[in-house]
């Protein structure tokens, strides 16, 4: 029931609260664009058009241009959870994002954060 709710939520709504958890510990709004750009392949206007057509979680992955492969890199506990443990290919996804914005705000290098 959790993850459906979590899958319905609108990209709109979830996107400026990334952006502000970012900008609370001084990291700026391209750092986060940076990092859902580099796991989801959407580009500047991609995004722009994500937040305009209020589209939910689940079709803002669905339509993603590409995952990029480095993706499974991402490692670590979110939410209690390690993400590299988790079942569901969209909430691991989703997972995987929230875990690359976590580490915008705890200041990481971007080549650390971006697998590189």
């Amino acid at each position: 029931m959790a993850q459906e709710r979590l899958f319905g939520m609108s990209f709109a709504r979830v996107y400026p609260l990334y952006v502000a958890k970012a900008e609370r510990k001084n990291r700026p709004k391209e750092d986060v664009d940076q990092v859902i750009t580099w796991l989801t392949g959407y580009d500047r206007a991609g995004l722009d058009t994500a937040v305009s057509r209020n589209i939910d979680l689940e079709t803002f992955f669905a339509e993603a241009p590409r995952l990029n492969p480095n993706a499974s890199l991402i490692t670590g506990v979110i939410c209690g959870v390690r993400v590299e443990e988790i079942d569901d290919p969209l909430m691991q996804k989703i997972r995987y994002l929230d875990k690359l914005v976590d580490e915008v705000a705890r200041g990481k290098k971007m080549s650390s954060i971006l697998r590189g």
